[in-house]
Parts: structure tokens; sequence; C-alpha cells
């Protein structure tokens, strides 16, 4: 049975601001390749994931999204883990098979291919400054490690959880430069001392927002990478840029997380383009 009368159906399960997103550059890729599909958002309680995922894939749907506090829910209850979901311990995507669920994460590799697209090189060899170590901070930072930094420094209001992050960082991939910062002072030190700066804490989600790190934490030539995607230029894009940075906010890497969702559902490349446009229309409107 398929409760949609397409061919396939797909759906981003969580966060309403996800309903908007994620349907407009899934429904723009499958109408520029011409498939029978459509993408659908669904509000689901966490206690209700695992029978709702259950009920999905029984109805036809071809997988999911997930957003927060889902992604860490299915990464305990699904009966089957990719690579990259063990890594990241969350799932932001859900694959149904004939031989049941799979979860994935395309958060990090999002991110990489976001950030080597917007600073024409990959982080390879460089020093990365995170601040906020939740979600998805936890999901940049590793990811970085993963793909051969030099360094990173972390930084949260939460000091065990980042604590708990450079070690396993540490023990998962030997980068030996890894170290927790707190406080203005070192926080600003650390992040002037980087290649890479990415702010993953909500601070810039209100238009209002200051820039949560302060003048002296920026340089010139550096990567700053806020993933704050609401506004064209945060706080701390703006801050960044006046010191000479190089600045972007996070649409990249929500564009490139979902393509990687497309293509592990479908097997197909998607139209990036098609996708981004679609994208920055739904976030921005018109321009």
């Amino acid at each position: 049975m398929n409760i949609t009368g397409h061919t396939k159906a797909f759906a981003v399960l969580g966060h309403p601001v996800a309903h908007t997103l994620s349907p407009a550059m899934h429904n723009a890729a499958f109408a520029a390749l011409g498939m029978d599909a459509v993408y659908l958002g669904l509000d689901v309680a966490p206690e209700r994931l695992v029978d709702v995922l259950a009920a999905l894939r029984d109805a036809g749907f071809g997988g999911v999204n997930l957003t927060v506090p889902l992604k860490e829910i299915a990464v305990q209850r699904l009966p089957a883990l990719d690579e990259s979901a063990q890594l990241m311990g969350a799932v932001n995507t859900v694959r149904f098979a004939q031989d049941g669920m799979v979860g994935y994460n395309t958060d990090g590799e999002g991110f990489l291919k976001a950030a080597e697209e917007s600073f024409g090189e990959p982080v390879a060899g460089k020093s990365v400054f995170v601040l906020g170590t939740g979600g998805a901070g936890r999901a940049v930072a590793l990811a970085c490690a993963g793909a051969g930094i030099r360094s990173v420094a972390l930084a949260d209001l939460d000091t065990e959880r980042s604590r708990r992050l450079a070690i396993e960082i540490e023990t998962k991939f030997f980068v030996e430069d890894v170290k927790t910062v707190s406080g203005p002072a070192e926080c600003a030190a650390a992040a002037r001392g980087a290649d890479l700066l990415v702010q993953a804490t909500p601070v810039g989600m209100k238009a209002g927002d200051a820039s949560p790190l302060g003048e002296d934490a920026f340089r010139a030539g550096q990567w700053a990478l806020d993933l704050v995607y609401m506004y064209p230029e945060t706080a701390f894009m703006k801050a960044a840029r006046a010191h000479g940075a190089r600045a972007v906010n996070g649409l990249g890497m929500l564009l490139h997380q979902g393509a990687g969702a497309f293509e592990i559902w479908t097997g197909m490349k998607p139209p990036l383009h098609v996708m981004r446009e679609a994208l920055e229309k739904a976030v921005y409107g018109e321009r």
C-alpha cells in the first residue's frame, strides 16, 4: 500500500522549521529529475518515533529525515546503523529497505562539503575552533577530526560536554592537539589562533542577537562558518568579515546534508543547483 498515490514518498520528522525547508529542496529535486515522488513534513512526538517509522515503512515510504531530538533516540532504537550514524551517535536519515530500516548521518559530510565549496579547499591540515558542542557542533568536530585536521579547540557553556567530546576525538581519531577552552579570554585566544571558526550555538537565530565571540576573536585570513542559516549575514559573520575573515552561513551544510540523504534514498545524484535555489527561496524569499 502507498498512502500518497505516488511511486515513492519521503518525509522529515521533527522540528516544524524543517517542514518547510526540507520539502522545498527535495520536492524541487524530484520535479527536476521527473521522479514521481513527494516529500512531506510530519510532527512526531519522541515517544512515538519507533511506531511511526514502522508505519511509514509499511505505508510505502522510501525513507525519512530526522531532526532534534529524534536523532539521538533513533540511534538507540534502530536495528541497523551505518558507520556514519555510529560515529556521530545520531541519525538524521533513515532508509527503508525490504530487510528493515537503516540509520545514517549526513550532517558531518554535509559540513565538509559545504566548507570546501565555500572556501575552495578541504579542511585537512587546518586548525579548527568549534563554539558549541551540542548535536550540530559535535557532528562538525567529529567530521573535521575524521577529515585530518591538525588541531581542534572546543568551547561550550557545558564544559563537561566539551570535555567528553575532546576525549572522543582523541580516542577515535588520534588527533594529538585537542583542547577545551572556557571563559571569554580563553575562547577569544583559541578562536583567533584557528584557521577555521565554526559557530554552532543557537546564538544568531534571533535577528537582534550579538556575535557570541568578541572582536578580539577574529583575524584576517580565517574561515568563519556560522551554522545559523536563517539570515544571509549574522552578527558573527559580520564581525568576522570586519576583521578580514571569509565568512559564510550554514545554508550550505543544510543543502549538502539533504543532498546526501537524497542519494542514500534514491541512488541518484541530486541536482544541487535546483535544490539550492529552492532552499534559498524557502529561507530568504524572493530576492
